[in-house]
């Protein structure tokens, strides 16, 4: 970090700035924001899909340039919370922020950025370090540093409803179940295990004949097609009649969590 940054305040406006400009701005000053690594693009990945699915999360964003006054421009990893879907630069900050620090992090930029974050109102940052042993530390402008590493979770709350497990910020398979818990959430419930209670009681109310749980199937066709609409996915014709058509619960359960963790819907029914 250049001492004379803090001397004298630059030249440039984050109004001056475009979107997809590779800077972010400091007192004025601007600061290249070089193309991250496959790691943390992987991590990246993997903490939005945990956090953006929270049911009491409105809004998610990557790399959305936040400008609280005229000279300082920063755009978290991760930012949830204030981003609103509109063009332009976000009064404020968010009140949660995800960073990654893998090879090549400036340490004293980052610093930098964390200072400046929390002293405009964000309430946590987290910084997940991808060099040496995984771990998270949490930043907060009234207490100090905290590390938590695999096996603990995080929280943040008046942002997030449900802890966050250490491993869903930087590993896949551990994102995908945190996503699934939490769409399952979105919808009233805490598990499969209630989609299938659910349905075992609709069932018995309705009747249903030959021993077959309708509403069980119901509810897990009608879960499946959540779960694909809360991640942009719209059912195909040919898919939608694959959930009509099918009257195994094994196989419907299978699909669920398919739909969940899939990154194509063409992997969901093949």
């Amino acid at each position: 970090m250049d001492p004379r940054r803090l001397q004298a305040r630059g030249p440039f406006h984050a109004d001056q700035l475009r979107a997809g400009d590779p800077y972010e701005l400091s007192h004025g000053h601007p600061i290249l924001c070089a193309p991250t690594g496959a790691d943390g693009g992987r991590g990246t990945a993997a903490g939005t899909l945990a956090l953006d699915t929270d049911p009491d999360v409105d809004g998610v964003g990557n790399d959305v340039g936040f400008a609280p006054e005229a000279g300082l421009l920063r755009a978290p990893d991760i930012a949830v919370g204030n981003v609103p879907d509109r063009p332009g630069w976000v009064k404020g900050v968010p009140p949660l922020a995800v960073e990654y620090a893998g090879t090549g992090q400036d340490e004293g930029e980052l610093k930098l950025k964390i200072e400046e974050l929390l002293a405009a109102g964000t309430r946590w940052i987290w910084v997940v370090r991808l060099i040496g042993p995984r771990r998270v530390e949490v930043h907060t402008a009234d207490a100090e540093v905290r590390l938590v590493g695999p096996g603990e979770s995080l929280t943040a709350p008046g942002v997030l409803r449900n802890p966050v497990p250490v491993e869903a910020l930087y590993d896949r398979t551990a994102a995908q179940a945190a996503a699934l818990r939490n769409l399952l959430e979105r919808e009233g419930y805490h598990g499969l295990d209630d989609v299938r209670a659910e349905g075992r009681e609709e069932g018995r109310e309705e009747g249903r004949e030959e021993g077959r749980d309708e509403g069980a199937l119901l509810a897990l066709r009608q879960s499946i097609a959540q779960v694909l609409g809360a991640r942009g996915v719209a059912l195909r014709p040919a898919d939608q009649a694959v959930l009509e058509g099918c009257a195994d619960a094994g196989r419907l359960t299978a699909l669920l969590v398919r739909a969940a963790t899939a990154n194509r819907v063409t992997d969901v029914f093949e």
